[in-house]
This record gives C-alpha cells, structure tokens and sequence, in this order.
C-alpha cells in the first residue's frame, strides 16, 4: 500500500498508509482528530521500496477482503505448480537413427545409468 501525505490546517503535514482505492479521501489526523485532505508535498517513494517488500504489499491488498485459508490455497497450488514455482527451461536433446537419446549439454565424463 502507498503512503500519503496529509495536510491538516491546525498541526501540519502528515502521512498514512492507505490502500490505493481510499487515495482521494480525506484522513483524520492523528493529533487532532479534524479531517485533512490529502496533498503532494514530496515524490513518491512506493516504486524505491525493494521488490520483495512491493510484492507482499501486494499480496496483503488483493487479499485484505477475503484471505485464503490453508486448505483453500493447499486447494489451489498443489506442490510444483506452473504458477508458484519457476519454470525450468527445457532440456536439449537429441535422438539418433536407432532411437537412443543423447543430451549433448550433459557432463560427457559421468556414466549415466
């Protein structure tokens, strides 16, 4: 989720962590309790976070209305599936006239068995 920044008319700037759809609405401030709207007073800084803290910012926002249960994710994402585990890319091969298979990027030293 993105920070933002406040201004309230008595106390000043200040900033709150909200999700993206709530961006345009007014937030209590923290000392006084009056409504502020929100304003730009620096550059953002949601796209220098490190890319695995964005991600679970991400994951905690699309989830916030209805989190998964273990058995609904186990449900889901069976162990080795396409979309949580990375894809190895496919392994060159090469097959001879009399149908046997050779892996030329194998260690030609090991004896397979």
């Amino acid at each position: 989720m993105p920070v933002y920044e406040y201004l309230c008319d008595a106390c000043g700037p200040f900033t709150h962590m909200r999700p993206m759809s709530e961006c345009d609405d007014p937030q209590a401030c923290p000392q006084c309790a009056d409504m502020a709207p929100r304003v730009i007073l620096t550059a953002p800084n949601f796209a220098c976070m490190p890319a695995d803290r964005r991600t679970a910012f991400a994951t905690n926002e699309r989830s916030r209305h209805a989190p998964q249960t273990v058995a609904e994710y186990k449900a889901k994402h069976s162990p080795g599936c396409g979309c949580c585990s990375p894809k190895k890319p496919p392994r060159l091969m090469t097959k001879s006239k009399n149908g046997a298979k050779g892996f030329p990027t194998a260690r030609p030293w090991m004896i397979s068995h």
